[in-house]
């Protein structure tokens, strides 16, 4: 359907750009190389330890010694200015011996008992990005003010669930490896890394076993979410301590980028680009496809790089035909410049509180650098082989006002999955969602799959619209449907 529209496009009166034009841009383009790949988050500040911010805990010899209680005991979190009632564990999870590789973690219970509330595992994207972006600005229990103390928020998957952070892949926030080759370079390895820490995890809680378990997480967490999931679903079958998987969500994910490098449309359509920049962007997006079906992965990513985000030469055909640094909301053109979480989770206080002692946050590391060659493969094999699993529920939600993954290229992705619900997705009705009278979306149902679009929320939704997301994860884990109103 993709290659259809295009030629479609194709067939449309579009001026011929002069060549002198695309070698102006390309001129603009390359001035510096930077470290920074597909990574559009917020970049934080790396800061120097100073004084004894305490020992890092590393639980998995604890877990393996059946020294469990002792674990948990070590684990809980220390006291934070204006979270003294908020229960929280964290420490490190050795996930490859051989490389010292392991990933840091942050549980929080739910806030009222409820014994057989599900546990979510939150995976933010990046590459690169801590997890504890989503935590602190999106669901977790609590933000940051201006002066460093936690304020609860109203909306937080914690009311209703366990929520698990991770800051992954290995290379990532807190989590580390002493070696080049503990990085991941692809997804298999994300996703085995991940399922040795949830696996241990359910060995340091175990009174968690038998809740339902859901992955989630968002931007290049539409990659890891399938990873682990697929991970979880091959391992299952033979592991003696099963892990009760029954789902996955994925926002505003990039997931598969042959069918979601079609920029040049959604760009012209919304104002932020002419149709001559549009046959620019049009050209190169084919280019694009050509290399990726070529599987030239770095000569994919250069293009994608050339025409959107600007990374490897601190410049793009995009930032420089609107004048955008920002591509999470149309609606703004620049991001905050905001850096309190980064320095709040640095400060030694809450490094002592948390169990990290004096190891280093990353911040611009090689987690991008290494996973270069990912950046322009599909994941959509796993997602096929979930969504024909009736076992399993997979939600894919968008924010309506995205740039980088926008909706349309999510829909792009969606209907050229091949799985036993192709044809009865494409006639599916598309059914309104109401949150408190308010219309908080549109979706499309088939079988245990959702299509969700989120209104007036760009590419973190829970950030733009907390009430609307908690209500999303409360009908997803609870298997209620998304075309009545439920009251939050």
């Amino acid at each position: 359907q993709t290659h259809i529209q295009r030629n479609r496009v194709s067939n449309l009166w579009i001026p011929t750009i002069p060549s002198f034009m695309l070698s102006l841009f390309a001129l603009l383009l390359c001035v510096n190389s930077g470290l920074s790949l597909f990574n559009v988050y917020p970049k934080i500040k790396q800061i120097p330890v100073r004084g004894d911010p305490g020992d890092p805990l590393f639980l998995t010899p604890y877990i393996e010694a059946g020294k469990i209680k002792e674990a948990q005991q070590l684990s809980k979190v220390g006291p934070l200015k204006g979270a003294a009632n908020i229960k929280s564990y964290s420490g490190y999870l050795t996930v490859d011996k051989r490389y010292n590789s392991n990933l840091f973690f942050w549980y929080f219970p739910i806030e009222k008992e409820y014994a057989d509330a599900p546990v979510v595992l939150w995976l933010q994207g990046g590459p690169g990005s801590t997890s504890l972006f989503g935590l602190f600005t999106e669901n977790g229990p609590f933000s940051i003010n201006k002066k460093f103390y936690l304020v609860p928020r109203e909306y937080s998957w914690t009311k209703t669930h366990h929520v698990i952070y991770i800051d992954n892949p290995v290379g990532t926030g807190f989590s580390f490896t002493d070696s080049d080759d503990g990085y991941a370079r692809n997804e298999t390895k994300v996703g085995e890394d991940l399922y040795q820490a949830i696996f241990q995890f359910f060995q340091l809680f175990p009174e968690l076993q038998k809740n339902e378990f859901y992955v989630t997480g968002e931007s290049y967490g539409g990659k890891y979410v399938p990873a682990l999931s697929y991970t979880i679903h091959t391992k299952n079958k033979d592991a003696k301590q099963k892990i009760n998987f029954k789902g996955m969500a994925i926002g505003n994910g990039f997931s598969d980028p042959e069918h979601m490098l079609n920029y040049s449309d959604y760009l012209y359509q919304i104002g932020l680009i002419d149709i001559n920049t549009k046959k620019i962007l049009y050209e190169q997006e084919n280019l694009g496809i050509k290399y990726i079906q070529e599987k030239k992965w770095d000569a994919a990513f250069d293009v994608f790089d050339r025409l959107l985000l600007g990374d490897m030469c601190n410049s793009s055909v995009f930032q420089n035909v609107t004048g955008f640094t920002f591509h999470f909301n149309y609606l703004k053109s620049r991001e905050d410049g905001s850096d309190m979480m980064g320095q709040y989770v640095q400060l030694n206080k809450v490094r002592n509180a948390i169990h990290v002692g004096n190891l280093t946050f990353h911040t611009y590391n090689k987690v991008e650098i290494m996973l270069k060659q990912d950046v322009m493969q599909s994941v959509k094999p796993l997602v096929e082989v979930l969504l024909d699993n009736n076992n399993y529920r997979i939600l894919i939600y968008n924010g309506q006002l995205d740039i980088i993954v926008a909706y349309p290229l999510t829909l792009g992705f969606l209907q050229t999955l091949k799985w036993s619900g192709t044809d009865a997705y494409k006639t599916a009705p598309r059914l309104q969602w109401h949150v408190d009278g308010d219309i908080a979306g549109y979706s499309k149902t088939v079988g245990n799959f959702t299509e969700l679009l989120v209104r007036d929320a760009g590419h973190m939704v829970p950030t733009d619209q907390p009430k609307w997301a908690f209500d999303m994860i409360n009908r997803f884990t609870s298997n209620k449907p998304f075309n009545d109103q439920i009251h939050t």
